[in-house]
């Protein structure tokens, strides 16, 4: 059973006349009688009673046309629901991004995205990019907003870098400091520490004991928000991207010396797992608007 025979059966139904329904379903009057004697042969039984100037329903024909019908707007619905999805009119993106990245480039890129695309639903996902990694790795996310390791990605996903920062050292107002700093420079100063999961924490702690030290905690456990702030009251100091000190006027951003500490920004996602057309679109904003 066939949509086409379905549309040609219900144009028939509803107009009564083979001629008048071929017109309405676009073609030829033999084949949509050939259509419709098909349909007939498939079910086992006659849907029409040929009258000299019309057609009336049998008994078959009754019982199949609100269910002709029920089918015909069903397929109709999911062809106009596709259409939705890939005009980007419809749909929903899930972002992963680590909480330097929350409150500084992406809302910038998603207040852009969706005054483009108001009907797509965005989730967004805040954590370490060790986290983010293995939401990602589980399908839980579409895209992700990481921060590449020097060992590299998960092999399971593909990266693309769109974005290289530099790290600072931030410091309440007032505090004085040499500018620029040396990462020994932090050896008798107490840090305030992300919890563990951040690779903000482990890039900081690794570059101290490359210098020959281990660095002294002040706080430790803190999110973004919570070290910005606890550094903010004179607490210690933090190593964090420039960026999120932006309309900060309580902290300072002193650079670190040559050759200092960077990192790289990139979007991830699985690795042979075709995109949503929603996903896809946001993944060009990304590469676009950075």
């Amino acid at each position: 059973m066939r949509l086409e025979q379905l549309r040609s059966f219900v144009a028939v139904a509803e107009l009564r006349h083979f001629t008048q329904a071929a017109v309405a379903v676009g073609v030829a009057q033999p084949s949509l009688s050939k259509q419709i004697h098909s349909l007939e042969a498939e079910l086992g039984a006659p849907l029409f009673t040929r009258l000299p100037s019309e057609v009336e329903l049998t008994p078959a024909g009754e019982t199949l046309l609100p269910l002709a019908q029920r089918i015909l707007a069903d397929a109709e619905t999911a062809h106009r629901e596709v259409r939705n999805l890939v005009g980007l009119t419809r749909g929903r993106v899930r972002l992963g991004a680590t909480p330097s990245l929350c409150t500084s480039l992406a809302p910038r890129v998603l207040r852009r995205f969706h005054a483009d695309h108001p009907g797509i639903e965005l989730r967004v996902a805040e954590g370490g990019s060790q986290e983010l990694v293995s939401a990602l790795s589980h399908g839980e996310l579409d895209l992700a907003l990481v921060v590449l390791p020097p060992t590299g990605i998960d092999p399971a996903l593909e990266a693309t870098p769109i974005l290289e920062e530099a790290l600072v050292v931030a410091a309440a107002a007032g505090t004085p400091l040499p500018d620029p700093m040396r990462i020994e420079d932090l050896r008798d100063r107490p840090l305030v520490m992300f919890r563990p999961g951040y690779t903000l924490r482990d890039d900081a702690i690794e570059a101290c004991r490359r210098a020959g030290f281990e660095p002294t905690f002040a706080v430790e456990g803190g999110e973004l928000d919570a070290v910005l702030e606890f550094v903010e009251a004179g607490l210690g100091l933090a190593v964090v991207p420039e960026m999120v000190l932006a309309n900060r006027p309580g902290l300072r951003a002193v650079p670190l010396a040559p050759p200092g500490l960077r990192r790289t920004i990139a979007i991830a996602q699985r690795r042979g797992v075709a995109l949503t057309h929603a996903a896809a679109a946001l993944r060009d904003v990304l590469r676009s608007d950075v």
